[in-house]
């Protein structure tokens, strides 16, 4: 008899624990919101509209082949996994739609239920910026881009120079929380810091714009800003264009807080550039999120780093593993460190 009630309470248990919680919010942990800039991932197809993609073909001088677009996907999905599939997640470099549905669709992410959300940007490159999402964690009530033109004169050198759009996309997190969503890359310092500063600023500005019409129309909105922004948190694009400030700052119901100030102020960063860590990859928030003024608020943030993502540069140490150096394929994963928040 003891025998019996000792498996009927066995069993009891079991079934007890697999019953799923209700009215309950899964672990916090379950809501990380990433940014990740995944160097360069191009599909094998020639786009006649696009030249920047020539360089990723099978005849190019890279040898761009299905296999190593498969490693590839493959590379950044385990990125994706260790991190432990963020509920949100921004991405720069990206070709087009293609790219994105093989990811979504034939990495491991798949079994996540991801959907995607794209625009083509007349960028140069032909690379453009995007946004995943869980399906069952956050509903995409609306998205649209922002196109960046710059002002005349700006760029000499460059006179039809163009550059990725802002993505702006807007949905409910859990059911409950309204979001507002905007992922960007902005210019590279490629051509001197100083000299291509103007031209990030410009961009950042175009934020700092949206950021306010946001708040114009929601006072208390929960703003999530997260990009390859190709400077540092106090940088002036960072700091006065967009108005993003370290969390000790002084805040008011539409302050911008940067999560990755405090990081950087220790030295670590997200990209490595001839021996130094830079800060280029950050994810900003509103006070709502940031301060913890409703349910859902900021916990911690991070950049992802493991052993098997680096590699070691003889003169300069430790640095992202990244799939090309110049035509000569690596075969890592991307020469940024993906940045994380948590939100609970």
């Amino acid at each position: 008899m003891n025998k019996l009630l000792t498996l009927l309470l066995t069993l009891f248990l079991a079934y007890s624990c697999s019953i799923p919680k209700t009215g309950k919010t899964a672990d916090p942990g379950d809501y990380r919101v990433a940014f990740y800039n995944v160097e360069n991932l191009f599909d094998t197809d020639d786009d006649p509209t696009n030249a920047g993609d020539d360089e990723y073909l099978p005849g190019s001088k890279k040898n761009w082949t299905p296999a190593r677009y498969q490693m590839k996907l493959d590379h950044l999905a385990r990125v994706v996994e260790g991190m432990g599939y963020p509920a949100l997640i921004g991405l720069a470099e990206v070709e087009n739609a293609r790219v994105l549905e093989d990811f979504c669709n034939k990495t491991s992410l798949k079994a996540h239920n991801y959907g995607y959300v794209h625009f083509e940007s007349p960028d140069f490159r032909g690379i453009d910026v995007a946004f995943l999402y869980k399906k069952n964690v956050f509903k995409v009530t609306s998205s649209d881009t922002v196109r960046i033109k710059f002002p005349v004169g700006m760029i000499p050198e460059y006179p039809n120079y163009t550059t990725r759009d802002l993505l702006l996309v807007e949905g409910k997190f859990n059911g409950k929380e309204k979001l507002y969503i905007i992922v960007a890359h902005l210019p590279s310092r490629s051509g001197g810091q100083k000299e291509t500063e103007p031209r990030r600023r410009h961009v950042a500005s175009q934020i700092g714009g949206e950021i306010a019409a946001i708040f114009k129309s929601d006072g208390n909105a929960n703003i999530i800003v997260m990009g390859d922004m190709n400077d540092e948190p106090t940088d002036p694009s960072m700091a006065q264009n967009i108005g993003a400030q370290s969390f000790d700052g002084n805040f008011s119901n539409t302050t911008m807080y940067n999560c990755f100030s405090e990081l950087k102020e220790k030295g670590l960063g997200s990209y490595r550039y001839k021996g130094d860590w830079n800060m280029l990859d950050q994810v900003i928030l509103s006070t709502n999120l940031a301060k913890g003024n409703k349910k859902l608020h900021y916990a911690r943030s991070g950049i992802f780093q493991q052993e098997w993502m680096m590699y070691k540069d003889e003169k300069y140490g430790l640095s992202p593993s990244r799939t090309y150096g110049g035509d000569r394929f690596f075969g890592g994963y991307s020469d940024h460190l993906p940045v994380w928040v948590e939100l609970k």
